[in-house]
């Protein structure tokens, strides 16, 4: 196949996997909200729709035993995510308002996939047992999430602590309750996700061989591939719909997208087809990708904390951040 001819397989497959997410995030959204769960749920579902580019990218990959491809794609866009989401938001808002409580909880649990994430790139750990410890992360934060306020009384931890789990979920809840706020589904809704699911991964895998294809022919590094060039055009939906929660003041909706977008990514994309699969050998350029989206995420949640939220400036640095790293990333390859 000629390289015009890639390439339009590419751009296609880009442009309807991009178009049919907004369409799956849609529906299955009105189908969370026929099975009555709680807004919080309801954004990890919206996020895990959204993510299917990627994730799918992510998985043809490593199948194809492309893995830097595949490691490049998840890890690449959890970075793109944070300059995009949170960075590119800061600067259209101008200032995006975060509860601390909702940067703690949220940031607990980003902190510690994206340390399992880089534990198993650099080799530390298998790719089984970063999965398990992902899981073991993932689980209560999910259960706290689908839990109703009135419920928490019956968790045995200390008052305290329930009582500031209870307010943490009621303030994100409060920003996703407005952001997120879906019908019931009826039958088509369902339908339509379905044939969306079908289409949205279809099109992935086209955009991933084409894109494979081309950088092998051209002898462009995998990691390039997967961290800059389809991290960048898979993360596009998330980050649009975050830039408009961010310009719409809704500075906790705009957080959960981003933290709930990249753990799915890590676990789904990247762990749960690596454990059957493997990662390969370990390489330089895929630990730094992995320790630069464990730093940016650190310094992302602390900015957010020590001034309750995102002003313009700390976009402008995020963003910066980001340019960095495509920088260096070249610079390694």
């Amino acid at each position: 196949m000629s390289d015009a001819l890639l390439a339009t397989a590419f751009a296609l497959g880009a442009a309807v996997s991009l178009a049919t997410s907004w369409l799956l995030v849609s529906r299955l959204e009105r189908v969370g909200a026929r099975l009555g769960l709680t807004e919080g749920l309801l954004g990890m579902v919206a996020a895990l729709a959204a993510d299917a580019p990627e994730l799918t990218a992510a998985v043809t990959a490593l199948a194809g035993h492309h893995a830097r491809i595949g490691a490049g794609v998840v890890i690449g866009s959890n970075v793109f995510n944070l300059a995009a989401l949170l960075g590119l938001g800061a600067v259209v808002a101008g200032q995006i308002a975060l509860h601390r409580r909702v940067v703690v909880l949220e940031g607990v649990v980003a902190v510690a996939v994206a340390a399992a994430c880089v534990l198993v790139v650099a080799g530390t750990i298998s790719a089984p047992a970063g999965l398990i410890a992902v899981i073991a992360v993932l689980t209560p934060y999910v259960a706290l999430l689908a839990m109703r306020r009135d419920r928490l009384a019956r968790l045995g931890i200390p008052r305290t602590w329930r009582r500031w789990l209870a307010q943490a979920i009621h303030e994100e809840e409060l920003e996703l309750e407005v952001a997120i706020h879906p019908r019931p589904a009826l039958l088509r809704d369902e339908v339509v996700a379905a044939v969306a699911v079908a289409v949205v991964v279809g099109a992935s895998i086209v955009m991933e061989q084409a894109a494979s294809k081309l950088g092998a022919r051209h002898g462009v590094p995998q990691i390039v591939i997967g961290g800059l060039v389809l991290a960048a055009i898979t993360s596009l939906p998330n980050a649009v719909a975050a830039v408009y929660l961010a310009a719409r003041g809704r500075g906790a909706a705009a957080l959960s997208t981003a933290m709930n977008s990249n753990a799915l990514n890590v676990a789904a994309g990247l762990l749960l087809p690596a454990s059957f699969v493997g990662l390969g050998a370990t390489s330089a350029s895929a630990t730094f990708v992995a320790l630069y989206y464990l730093g940016l995420t650190a310094l992302v949640l602390a900015s957010a904390y020590l001034r309750s939220g995102l002003n313009r400036l700390q976009g402008v640095l995020i963003v910066c951040a980001y340019a960095a790293f495509v920088s260096a990333l070249l610079a390694i390859t």
